[in-house]
């Protein structure tokens, strides 16, 4: 089994730095800036899918310019501003001991995901980190998971992707991969449901459960090492 790991929102909160890197960047181009609860909505979402809504324009230069300054400021300083959920690292270690392999799979560019990863000590968990490309490339989970497919040669049949927005959902259901929703991030219940799973779990805690216990999953984690 291959267990895909959304990252913003599922394994790490980045609130405030994307918060105020989506601040800077919007003082950056004299646009008013929504209120810190209106921009946490953005979280998970590609960068250029959350300007364009946010700037409420299709202007590819501007959407452009916005990306621009807000990496400017996330690559110094916004991607550290950024905590580890609690449960996270037990969580991983206990997939571990289970005869599974884990990979990041992130619509983050991988320059900064693999970053993260290795400042916040997760880095050794996971067999290789996928995200999308500085030029937008692979920022679309149904494009990033049909790459991750394909570069490991893994069945869809046999991946699960684990994250907390409904575009984690689309992307695995898109390309035949068994999605599971997490509930401690950004996304909620009914925007996870409604994208198309049922398997939900609470908190860190509990997401092994959801492959051993009571679900379709059961019995895919096979033994422990």
């Amino acid at each position: 089994m291959h267990v895909f790991f959304d990252l913003d929102g599922t394994l790490t909160d980045p609130r405030i730095g994307i918060v105020r890197c989506f601040q800077y960047a919007l003082r950056e181009l004299g646009c008013p800036s929504p209120s810190d609860g209106q921009l946490v909505q953005y979280i998970g979402p590609p960068l250029r899918e959350s300007f364009a809504l946010i700037l409420e324009s299709t202007d590819d230069e501007l959407i452009g310019k916005a990306v621009t300054l807000y990496r400017r400021r996330f690559s110094s300083t916004g991607m550290f501003e950024n905590t580890v959920y609690p449960g996270i690292a037990n969580a991983l270690a206990e997939l571990q001991s289970y005869d599974v392999l884990l990979y990041v799979v992130t619509s983050k560019p991988t320059v900064f995901s693999t970053q993260i990863l290795t400042h916040f000590g997760l880095r050794r968990f996971f067999q290789n980190t996928y995200g999308s490309e500085l030029d937008g490339r692979r920022s679309r989970k149904e494009e990033l998971i049909a790459h991750v497919l394909a570069e490991e040669s893994i069945q869809a049949s046999k991946a699960v992707m684990v994250g907390d927005r409904e575009h984690d959902i689309a992307g695995a259901l898109a390309n035949g991969v068994t999605p599971v929703g997490v509930l401690w991030g950004y996304g909620s219940r009914q925007e996870l449901t409604a994208a198309g799973t049922f398997l939900l779990a609470e908190n860190p805690d509990s997401l092994v459960k959801v492959f051993t216990s009571n679900s379709p999953l059961q019995g895919t984690l096979i033994r422990s090492r």
